[in-house]
């Protein structure tokens, strides 16, 4: 036989020096027990998450009409990821999946298979809300609330990259109050930027806390960049589920601002006698819209609208609905130290 390998010559000769190992474990034990009780409590934490959820996530695949066979010959496909967020057959997911398809498969996380409809379609957050038909009671989410999310808290994705179902990634929340850009060319405010990793095929899962609330949905990533990651807040898709519940499509209120959330110092607060903490910063104004005849500035801050309290971007569009379409509207900004009442008219949102 040959010589023993060197690693076990080192053992050995370890096990026959009992006062030095001994004392230098004595040392290390307390830290090495912390850490593997820090470990076990993150893996507990991230396996219950994950059991609230798993069940819920689903496999959705696609299928396009090319522009060559209108009539259904020669589709081209694609596949994401949703959630169910109701028992009778209700999910989640992004638009970009599912726009234009002509036809879409669901699969569980049984492997059980459903055709579904799409309920409405909405480019502009870029989510969209199937529906599925089943005799039972499905798996379903609990939504969570995003504007209870704080920077540095855990966040784990669930969804189905690369065609790999059932994927889990965990990570933080990196920064909240976020805008990217959808694939209609329109800003989606109020994004939460986390580095658990996401791929191709995520799109539309769930991002979720440590509870298995779902905070988020999973939208985008940034091609090239490293653990940047984007998903569209848990309040946004509720105020547009609400929509397309009501309307079959969301109607918004357009005044022509790309904004973003802004914190007002508590000297400002005092100043002005506001409550919130925060208000929206407006960073661009689109020529001839409503906030340019009304007279609204890039650097002004936005905080209330009708008196009510506007404290961030994603309240901003949950105040601009559908009745504030044509009506004025009394705009309270800031501008430098002075407090103005601007009116204007909305307009409806193209879709």
């Amino acid at each position: 036989m040959g010589s023993r390998p060197r690693f076990i010559d080192d053992l050995s000769r370890a096990s026959s020096e009992p006062d030095a190992s001994v004392g230098a474990a004595a040392s290390a034990t307390p830290s090495a027990l912390n850490d593997d009780a820090l470990l076990d409590a993150y893996s507990r934490t991230v396996i219950g998450a994950l059991e609230r959820v798993q069940q819920a996530v689903v496999f959705i695949a696609v299928e396009h009409r090319t522009p060559a066979n209108p009539g259904g010959r020669g589709t081209r496909g694609g596949t994401g990821s949703g959630f169910l967020f109701t028992p009778d057959g209700y999910l989640l997911t992004n638009s970009h999946v599912v726009h234009g398809a002509a036809q879409i498969r669901v699969t569980l996380a049984d492997g059980s298979q459903f055709d579904a409809d799409l309920v409405g379609d909405d480019p502009g957050s870029d989510l969209a809300v199937l529906r599925i038909g089943s005799a039972e009671p499905l798996p379903h989410v609990e939504l969570g609330e995003s504007g209870r999310v704080r920077v540095g808290q855990i966040a784990i994705a669930v969804g189905n990259p690369l065609g790999l179902q059932q994927t889990v990634t965990t990570g933080v929340v990196s920064a909240l109050g976020r805008s990217l850009r959808s694939n209609s060319g329109r800003m989606i405010y109020d994004v939460i930027q986390t580095d658990a990793a996401l791929n191709p095929g995520n799109s539309g899962g769930p991002l979720i806390n440590s509870a298995g609330q779902v905070i988020g949905v999973n939208t985008a990533i940034i091609p090239g960049a490293q653990a940047i990651c984007f998903a569209t807040a848990i309040d946004t898709a509720k105020w547009v589920i609400m929509q397309i519940f009501a309307h079959g499509r969301v109607r918004r209120a357009y005044i022509g601002v790309a904004g973003t959330t802004t914190p007002l110092s508590r000297r400002v607060q005092r100043y002005f006698g506001l409550d919130s903490e925060t208000g929206v910063r407006v960073m661009e104004i689109v020529k001839a819209s409503p906030a340019a005849i009304g007279g609204l500035r890039t650097d002004d801050t936005i905080v209330a609208i009708d008196t009510l309290p506007v404290d961030g971007v994603d309240s901003l569009q949950r105040v601009l609905d559908a009745s504030r379409i044509d009506r004025p509207v009394n705009v309270t900004v800031l501008r430098g130290a002075q407090r103005l009442e601007l009116t204007l008219t909305p307009v409806e949102q193209a879709s």
